[in-house]
């Protein structure tokens, strides 16, 4: 669904609520020609408590720890970015949406050095589904092990949500997508399992659940948090610190996505090997049960992950 069939109509920028046709830029914006931006992805539910914003205060804190290998400085506080959101949310009368904060350096010059380039921050709200399609979080999603690799941590941030590194997930997704498959899985500068372009990685095995460590070039994912926490709680052993190589996703019982757009999804095949029984596995499908609970609020655990509208 393209935005102009979407019932929102208003956007955040620097303060001010604006038209969102009238939001806009100049073609000589430093963002748009470096990649000089960093930005968030976070999910607000509706509950039986009315719309909430799902670890909106983790969200916001990445987006501040994100601005800084580029010394930026967001002239906003958490506290404003917040009454923004809530607000537009409210004038949007959205009970669920999907929420995009974004910083980036704006017009001025366009030298590679943004010293001069003022900082400019917008958020923007609209209803968004189920990332990779409703059926994938049943059934579960085909995937390839794309060609790109994840670039490493020593040539740019990989702790970072940056706009410019998406031309990597772009290019990796859209392979996958025109071989046949729902989404990539891509690989470190080692080799091994980094995460999928917008998703991070679990994989399960004799009962125990594993997944990347952040020195294997990956973004330190809310969700993934989220699903560590979730799993632990439950019962699980979480190995959250691990590598993983590419032949252990052919020999895994289960392989799943998380992130705020993914949420919980499973992998069926990984090239065309089917994964344990080729469906959603028992654990996938137990932690994914209780994320849904509890950001649909049915139980009362976790309240502090929730900002209500």
């Amino acid at each position: 669904m393209g935005f102009d069939e979407m019932d929102v109509d208003t956007i955040w920028m620097d303060g001010e609520f604006v038209d969102w046709d009238e939001a806009q830029i100049h073609v000589l914006t430093h963002g748009l020609h470096y990649g000089s931006g960093v930005f968030e992805g976070a999910r607000c539910y509706d509950t039986a408590q009315g719309p909430a914003i799902f670890r909106w205060e983790e969200h916001l804190e990445r987006l501040y720890q994100s601005a800084k290998p580029y010394e930026m400085e967001i002239d906003h506080t958490v506290e404003e970015l917040t009454e923004a959101t809530i607000e537009l949310i409210r004038r949007q009368e959205l009970p669920s949406c999907y929420i995009r904060p974004i910083a980036f350096y704006g017009y001025d010059s366009l030298g590679v050095s943004p010293r001069n380039c003022p900082t400019k921050t917008a958020i923007a709200v609209w209803p968004w589904g189920a990332y990779l399609g409703e059926e994938a979080i049943e059934r579960g999603i085909d995937v390839m092990i794309s060609s790109w690799r994840k670039h490493a941590s020593s040539q740019i941030p990989t702790n970072a949500k940056t706009t410019g590194l998406y031309v990597n997930s772009m290019l990796a997704g859209e392979e996958a997508r025109r071989n046949g498959y729902a989404e990539a899985i891509v690989l470190n500068k080692e080799g091994n399992v980094a995460e999928g372009p917008g998703e991070n990685i679990f994989l399960v095995r004799d009962g125990e659940i594993y997944t990347p460590g952040l020195s294997e070039s990956i973004l330190d994912g809310i969700t993934r948090d989220t699903v560590i926490t979730l799993a632990e709680d439950l019962g699980y052993t979480v190995h959250d610190n691990v590598s993983i190589s590419r032949g252990e996703l052919n020999t895994a019982d289960e392989l799943f996505f998380t992130g705020s757009a993914a949420e919980v999804t499973p992998i069926r095949k990984v090239d065309n090997v089917v994964v344990g029984d080729g469906s959603r596995g028992p654990i996938t499908e137990e932690v994914q049960s209780r994320f849904f609970e509890v950001v649909e609020r049915e139980t009362d655990e976790y309240d502090e992950w929730f900002t209500y509208v």
